[in-house]
């Protein structure tokens, strides 16, 4: 059985990802539409290998008849048209930080608890925060041994998580550097080449940027309600791939070799923890993997059942575009899509009835 599956906002960096692992992993696509911006309207882009769309205009578009949305295309923009797209019974996976935190849609990392994709009752389903998303791939398989508590986490951002405009400025920055041009700062508060800047999002009263209470609140949302979250979320002069160096205070005593064998059986996690020189993942090496790398694993003495490690993850793929496909992945293996509409759990009818 194939899809019809609608791509929007399929000009930006992760509109782009989101059609190339549509092709890479073979979704059962019968049709697929990129959509964006009037002035993208009319622009070709790829789908795989041999295909070309001809990319259509989302404010006339009719969602009626298509079966999943994935969407990317800012948090304004999916406010007015998610909702639209929903209402003319196509499922939305929407990327954007608007509804994540809203009753009705869960927020999903399919490792982590995809079973909570059919509480859905409002025909969309929210994709976490990139940080947040490969954190919790990589914490998981521990919070189920150990049971954690509390998170301290120090993110190290890569430029692209600010889309394309954010990836130009770190190039232009760059090369202007070498022939003395002074830099121009538009994306970033401060100069992003050759600098560490300790500030994403806009400031929030209590001290902390919205990036870091996202990853705190969508935490609690996805994995248990009760785990405490400190981040401190820093961009860095990397183009693509997220690093965080995160330590865990956990309820029960903390077992080294049992923490291996669970991160070396997890799903999407492959860990690479070899204490000699390189033997950990760095973010150039992680770019265009699906995995969540892991590394530097240890005891944290400073805290009683505490374990420290390392974490690095394509930010454009697993913290974007490839769990959005895999929740749509999700959705056909649990059958939640019939008749396109998304039935919770407990709605599904059997086959008899839905005939």
């Amino acid at each position: 059985m194939g899809y019809r599956v609608a791509v929007v906002g399929a000009t930006g960096a992760v509109g782009r990802e989101l059609l190339r692992i549509l092709a890479e992993r073979e979704f059962p696509v019968k049709e697929v539409v990129a959509l964006a911006s009037p002035r993208s309207a009319g622009r070709e882009i790829s789908f795989g290998d041999k295909t070309v769309l001809k990319v259509q205009n989302l404010e006339t578009f009719d969602f009626k008849g298509w079966d999943i949305a994935l969407f990317s295309p800012g948090g304004a923009i999916s406010a007015v048209y998610a909702p639209k797209a929903a209402a003319a019974g196509c499922v939305v996976i929407d990327n954007t930080s608007h509804f994540r935190m809203e009753p009705g849609i869960p927020l999903i990392v399919p490792e982590v608890n995809a079973a909570a994709i059919g509480k859905a009752s409002r025909g969309i389903i929210a994709n976490p925060n990139c940080s947040t998303a490969q954190m919790l791939v990589a914490l998981k398989p521990l919070h189920d041994l150990f049971r954690i508590k509390r998170i301290v986490v120090s993110t190290y951002q890569a430029v692209s998580g600010a889309g394309k405009d954010g990836m130009d400025e770190l190039f232009a920055q760059t090369k202007g550097t070498f022939v003395n041009d002074p830099p121009t700062v538009a994306q970033f508060t401060k100069q992003i080449a050759f600098n560490v800047i300790p500030h994403i999002d806009r400031f929030m009263d209590d001290g902390a940027t919205k990036e870091e209470w996202k990853m705190a609140v969508e935490t609690r949302k996805i994995m248990d309600p009760d785990i405490k979250v400190l981040a401190t979320c820093v961009r860095v002069p990397v183009f693509i791939g997220h690093s965080e160096a995160i330590s865990i205070e956990c309820e029960k005593p903390v077992d080294l070799k049992k923490a291996r064998e669970a991160l070396r059986k997890a799903p999407g996690v492959i860990l690479r923890d070899e204490r000699e020189d390189g033997g950990y993942v760095t973010p150039i090496e992680c770019v265009g993997e699906d995995a969540t790398y892991v590394s530097r694993l240890r005891i944290d003495p400073s805290v009683e059942n505490g374990l420290a490690l390392w974490c690095v993850s394509d930010n454009l793929r697993k913290g974007a575009a490839l769990n959005a496909v895999q929740i749509a992945e999700s959705i056909v293996e649990q059958g939640l899509l019939k008749d396109g509409q998304l039935f919770r759990r407990n709605e599904i009818p059997d086959e008899d009835e839905a005939e």
